[in-house]
């Protein structure tokens, strides 16, 4: 009776202190599994194969872990829909999108995944050139009026190539007048104007701006300015006049020897440069307006400044008029913060004019896209699209007028801004002064730009079906960035961005537009194929989109080089009925504004059609 009892104790104690091991054995386990990191799947990215071929979804996947080393032979693939996957190859039965599931768990038990989209397009049969485009022919050019005049004291040749008027000054002469660029027979009327010239120079060199009266009997002027610096960034050299009546202008721009301080003689227009003028913008603006406030905003009502942000961005209202960026998107772009100034109870009516101003303070510097849209409908009612900027630390008064395009009942001053620039991780920004309001009277502006392109007789995109090539830039529409213009040379074609913007519309390079698209025919896939080189590193985005919505049907990124690459893109649906599109390179970005100027040069597009079996 004794032993049994001595066995029994024993047992317990036996049993004891295995359940002590096996605790102490999971508190390991545990404490082991929290310092245990998940695996990494490196390389998974969407995919395209013809439906009834075979693709290799595991070709450049791998997967690591810091415990367990290689674990790419555990990944698995889930697809759906379901599709027969063996050793990472699959043969997807039909046309469509399969999304995939790659899968790895570590020996610890964590597992990682990650996904993308297969997309298995109609059989085709094989690729034939649809169009290539020919940089070959010499361009005609437009100087659109304006003319030459070089004095016997003077040595300068004045022409049209790449893309500009360039003014090509070994010896200045003895006046300004010695060398003039004059467009004669200016028409006026009751009006103000306002011209602005886009140049730059090899050298720091002055000019004078004069608009002459072609009626009057003595040497009478419009207006002009003096003295005006033409540096060599390019930024406009601007002159305003008035006119009282009809009449004839005649527009001087002086570029002959100019000393504004006669006591400083080194002072001077030097010898041994060029000025190139990219654009020549005029305005005339008649009749009058009054701005009428309707709102001012109130940073303590919650609805004044709200915040969005996506794609992996922090940010966050966390003041009046307060906004915190904690975090920039580790992926998608300008759209993935957003900082919206409420309008209060406005509704905006359709074809009225309105403005707004605002005060922006950013730490660390700001730049994005301003537009007044819905709260909830965003782009779907959209009354005017701008962009802005902000240098680090200074209070920029942000001002804009328009003719609303849409009718909008929940408006906002929405501010795209998730773009970082270049070094910052976090910013805080400040919104002061906020008035928006109605334009009231009939003020009208009618801009018209002389642009310099040497490709397709001036006016490429809207004449010459063979050259459908132009450019956008920022300043085009009064925006303070983004200046550029083609030509071609040599067989090659050649976009020259001497001003970069800050976002990516306000350099950007269009093929198709208008009244003279890019038509692809139906029942077809596409891919086009770009051979091109550049004089700086330098990114764009690439689109094919349709004209008259934003639904691209390839978006893609290049990042250019000064050793010349070929990339080719690949559409992944067809088109019931042949479809116009706009072929855009988009350059503008922060990077893009810190290369002061760069030139692209393409020596292939060309686009393949795959016509549906």
């Amino acid at each position: 009776m004794k032993l049994k009892k001595l066995f029994a104790l024993l047992l317990a104690l036996v049993m004891i202190l295995t359940l002590a091991a096996c605790k102490k054995d999971e508190e390991d386990a545990a404490d082991n599994n929290a310092d245990n990191t998940a695996p990494v799947i490196s390389g998974v990215h969407d995919l395209s194969v013809q439906a009834g071929s075979e693709i290799d979804l595991l070709e450049g996947v791998t997967a690591n872990d810091a415990e367990d080393g290689d674990l790419t032979a555990k990944i698995t693939i889930e697809p759906t829909p379901e599709m027969d996957i063996k050793n990472g190859k699959a043969v997807p039965p039909a046309a469509g999108d399969y999304e995939l599931t790659f899968s790895v768990t570590d020996n610890g038990g964590k597992t990682t995944q990650e996904y993308a989209t297969l997309t298995a397009t109609r059989q085709t049969g094989e690729p034939t050139v649809y169009k290539q485009f020919d940089f070959s022919s010499q361009p005609v050019e437009d100087s659109h009026g304006w003319e030459s005049r070089i004095g016997e004291n003077a040595d300068a040749v004045a022409s049209l190539e790449k893309g500009a008027l360039l003014v090509e000054i070994t010896d200045p002469g003895q006046s300004d007048g010695d060398i003039q660029l004059a467009l004669p027979g200016f028409a006026v009327t009751k009006a103000d104007y306002r011209v602005k010239v886009w140049a730059k120079s090899t050298k720091d060199t002055y000019c004078h701006f004069i608009a002459r009266d072609e009626n009057a009997e003595d040497w009478a002027t419009f207006g002009d300015v003096w003295n005006v610096r033409i540096g060599q960034k390019i930024a406009p050299v601007e002159l305003n006049f008035s006119s009282q009546g009809e009449g004839s202008a005649e527009l001087l721009l002086n570029l002959g020897k100019i000393t504004p301080n006669p006591d400083n003689a080194e002072d001077t227009t030097p010898t041994d440069f060029t000025v190139t003028i990219d654009k020549i913008e005029l305005y005339e603006i008649t009749g009058e307006e009054t701005l009428v406030p309707v709102y001012t905003a109130d940073f303590s009502k919650e609805d004044a400044l709200t915040a969005e942000a996506g794609d992996g961005a922090d940010a966050a209202v966390t003041g009046e008029g307060e906004f915190t960026i904690n975090a920039y998107p580790t992926e998608g772009g300008v759209w993935s913060i957003k900082a919206n100034l409420g309008l209060g109870d406005l509704t905006i009516e359709n074809g009225a004019k309105y403005y707004y101003t605002f005060t922006i303070n950013a730490e660390n510097g700001v730049s994005g896209e301003a537009l007044v849209e819905s709260l909830t409908q965003y782009h779907e009612a959209r009354a005017n699209f701008n962009g802005f900027s902000a240098a680090p630390g200074e209070d920029v008064v942000i001002t804009n007028t328009f003719t609303a395009e849409a009718e909008v009942s929940d408006p906002v001053i929405r501010l795209q801004i998730g773009n970082a620039p270049e070094g910052a991780a976090n910013n805080k920004i400040t919104f002061s002064n906020v008035e928006f309001g109605k334009v009231e009277g009939d003020r009208d502006t009618n801009k018209t730009i002389q642009k310099f392109i040497a490709f397709g007789n001036g006016t490429p995109n809207e004449t010459n079906p063979d050259a459908p090539w132009t450019t956008f830039n920022g300043t085009d529409e009064d925006n303070d960035r983004g200046v550029g213009t083609i030509w071609a040379e040599n067989g090659s074609f050649f976009y020259r961005i001497d001003d970069g913007g800050n976002v990516d519309w306000h350099n950007k390079l269009i093929c198709g537009y208008r009244e003279n698209p890019l038509t692809l025919a139906s029942d077809s896939y596409y891919t086009v194929e770009i051979t091109v080189k550049a004089d700086k590193n330098v990114s764009c985005g690439f689109f094919l989109n349709p004209i008259g919505s934003w639904d691209p049907r390839i978006s893609e990124s290049m990042d250019i080089t000064t050793e010349e690459q070929t990339f080719t893109f690949t559409t992944t649906d067809t088109f019931l009925v042949d479809m116009d599109f706009e072929m855009l390179f988009q350059f503008g970005s922060d990077n893009t504004a810190a290369l002061d100027d760069v030139t692209i040069e393409f020596t292939n597009i060309t686009i393949y059609q795959m016509l549906v079996q």
